[in-house]
């Protein structure tokens, strides 16, 4: 029995993953590795094993397709587009084609030798460095264990009715059982993996169910029944909580829901200063269809669409065609305001379904063939999606980005095979629009140094802040045992941003910034100080940061950014802008 002194009050620190308070009794959801099996085939009935292979596929399909369904009829499109990463690893060839080789070099039943692929597919997704691809880690984990479980003849484990009126606190949830969940069931996630870009957060978010990830041994301190509060905004959570906490988080949800209220008013007004000046606030996404709900959230056009993940989410190399519809739909979907379309950032970190010979292994993949270099490298490729967006920009406010230049050299060999392009569709008669502006992303130093020259060869600048600040002060931002010496504040980050922006005025460039950066309010009238021309961001970010930009003058930013260039420290620069932030939209 636990004894009174287990019941101390005791506050963890995790990863806010979904907004807002709940309170109540721990349902603790420990779920178990299938437990597999192993032993001989005999080369005579290594068919059977393949025909049971391909029977747990069909069923599998089947069971991903019907959970698919449900969450389009109960939360919408864009969530269940979720499943279609799903529904692509029961697809891909590659893995299926690799158990098939297990099967005849081991002789091992198919249960052991899908286990071991599966497993080298997901160890590969968890080193990758972005941190929405090492989610997809979770999508193989996810099926592999539906798939077992099939071929096993077990049943999913379901806790729908278990969980309801608890908090569900687990070592991970995969998106299909977050899904099988709906609001009145579970009062809030706690979990001690994932991150906020991890699918069973994204339903989450999409059932405004508040949600903490990254809590790292919370399912070894709770037990089922322990009263628990969640706190989707701060990610904290409080193992029971006295009636003093309880009371102080009740008046903490009455003030966020005014402020969900404030900002909700200020997403449907511009975003202009106090002292009256125009920011232009876009949205970074990553599919055509996201165009659209952008414009909701108060975007003024789509400031990045990340291509890479039409190819991610396809089983091949798309063809120019199938790029050329997406992004005409995605132009279509937000004109008459812009949308900025990065050409592919795909590398050695960041494997791609159809062509994963084209990229081979090495040691440091983050700075080795990756992005610009690849579509230099791979020509007929990197022409094929230059035609597309060519095509595109007849039907809408198209510009197009560079990834990853390092220098004026670089930028000019892409610029030639654009040229080549732009000549190939004027010869056969296709329309594109002639003054379509190019522009380049500065993510890398030697791009940031010499932005006087990058200036004189393109339109426009969009400043990569994770990229940059990483490679600037040599943090792997991923690496636990240094995150937190990766700081947006340090004075070179601050310092090379006012050049950056500095050269490209001297030439008459605008300059957006894309990176986290810029979807934090905190940092909204430093960068606009600083002199950035437009800030993009995530979607869910745009009304905190129009909000803040409707609550200070411009005037008052360039004074704030004037004083952080002389200050010498990361922390009393961060400090410096949340007082300047407070002050201004607590007085709102």
């Amino acid at each position: 029995m636990p004894t009174e002194r287990d019941k101390t009050e005791t506050t963890l620190q995790g990863i806010a993953a979904s907004p807002g308070i709940a309170h109540g009794p721990v349902f603790l959801h420990l779920q178990s590795d299938v437990e597999l099996p192993s032993y001989d085939i005999a080369p005579a009935r290594r068919g059977e094993e393949v025909a049971r292979l391909e029977r747990a596929l069909v069923v599998t399909r089947q069971q991903v397709q019907k959970i698919k369904a449900e969450v389009e009829k109960n939360l919408g499109s864009e969530e269940a587009r979720i499943f279609d990463a799903h529904l692509l690893v029961l697809e891909d060839q590659a893995l299926i084609g690799e158990t098939l080789r297990e099967l005849e070099a081991s002789g091992r039943n198919i249960e052991r030798c899908f286990q071991q692929v599966a497993q080298r597919y997901i160890q590969a997704f968890d080193n990758i460095d972005d941190e929405y691809l090492r989610e997809r880690a979770g999508d193989i984990r996810d099926v592999a264990q539906r798939l077992l479980q099939n071929l096993l003849g077990q049943s999913a484990q379901s806790f729908s009715d278990l969980a309801r009126g608890h908090v569900v606190v687990a070592n991970d949830l995969s998106p299909s059982t977050v899904a099988g969940l709906d609001r009145s069931q579970a009062l809030g996630l706690l979990t001690d993996a994932g991150s906020t870009t991890s699918h069973a957060a994204i339903v989450a978010r999409s059932m405004r169910v508040p949600a903490v990830v990254g809590l790292r041994d919370l399912t070894t301190r709770a037990g089922n029944g322990d009263m628990i509060l969640v706190d989707g905004y701060a990610g904290v959570v409080i193992l029971h909580p006295t009636e003093q906490t309880l009371f102080r988080y009740g008046q903490i949800q009455l003030r966020k829901k005014g402020q969900e209220q404030r900002l909700l008013e200020a997403s449907r007004r511009p975003a202009v200063t106090r002292d009256g000046v125009a920011v232009a606030l876009r949205a970074n996404i990553e599919r055509a269809a996201e165009a659209a709900p952008a414009r909701e959230c108060g975007g003024e056009g789509v400031g990045l669409f990340r291509t890479e993940f039409l190819f991610l989410d396809s089983p091949h190399v798309p063809t120019e065609e199938e790029q050329y519809l997406a992004y005409q739909a995605a132009a279509e979907a937000i004109a008459p305001a812009p949308v900025v379309i990065r050409t592919l950032d795909l590398g050695g970190d960041k494997p791609m379904a159809g062509a994963a010979h084209l990229f081979p292994r090495e040691n440091n993949p983050f700075l080795g063939y990756r992005a610009i270099r690849f579509c230099l490298d791979q020509v007929p490729i990197f022409k094929d999606q230059l035609r597309a967006i060519l095509r595109a920009s007849a039907h809408g406010n198209v510009r197009l980005m560079y990834p990853m230049i390092s220098g004026r050299e670089e930028l000019a060999r892409a610029n030639a095979v654009l040229a080549e392009c732009r000549a190939e569709l004027k010869a056969k008669e296709v329309p594109f629009d002639p003054a379509m502006q190019v522009g380049t992303m500065i993510e890398i130093p030697s791009a940031a140094i010499t932005a006087d020259l990058l200036a004189q060869d393109c339109d426009f600048f969009s400043i990569g802040t994770n990229d940059l600040i990483q490679y600037l002060i040599a943090v792997d931002r991923v690496n636990d045992r240094v995150a937190h010496l990766y700081e947006s504040t340090h004075p070179a980050v601050v310092r090379t941003l006012e050049n950056i922006v500095k050269q490209a005025h001297r030439w008459k460039r605008k300059v957006s910034v894309c990176g986290e950066m810029a979807g934090n309010p905190v940092y909204a009238a430093l960068l606009l100080g600083l002199g950035v021309d437009e800030l993009s961001m995530a979607p869910p970010q745009l009304p905190a940061v129009k909000f803040a930009v409707r609550a200070m003058k411009l005037s008052d930013a360039r004074k704030l950014a004037k004083e952080i260039l002389e200050m010498s420290s990361a922390k009393a620069i961060h400090a410096r802008c949340e007082a300047f932030y407070r002050e201004r939209v607590q007085a709102e």
